[in-house]
């Protein structure tokens, strides 16, 4: 069999199977691929965000922090809150747009 033989390998048939499911299923658009992306993102910055705030918690609660610590935690926590919320208003998400459904876990956040 010569590679320029006009028949169709089972293999082609294969991947061009493949190709077509695959465009039926992924939304290649670069504006969806993009705010999915920051979508993303968001969601794993608000994740981190969370948790240093409830270690925050924790540690003030132990006293384990001096009042400048808890000061700038403080500050630091609300600027990165605002600056989240800015993020979210710009790529038009909001707060439950970052909640991902896990499925049978729930909800991520």
């Amino acid at each position: 069999m010569s590679v320029s033989d006009d028949s169709t390998f089972p293999f082609d048939q294969v991947a061009e199977s493949t190709l077509n499911s695959l465009s039926r299923r992924v939304d290649a658009d670069p504006e969806t691929v993009e705010r999915g992306l920051v979508q993303l993102v968001l969601t794993l910055v608000e994740l981190l965000r969370q948790l240093m705030e409830r270690q925050a918690v924790r540690r003030l609660d132990a006293d384990a922090m001096t009042p400048e610590e808890t000061e700038r935690v403080g500050r630091t926590l609300m600027l990165l809150e605002n600056r989240m919320a800015e993020l979210r208003d710009y790529f038009g998400l909001t707060q439950d747009d970052l909640n991902l459904d896990l499925g049978p876990l729930g909800k991520l956040l």
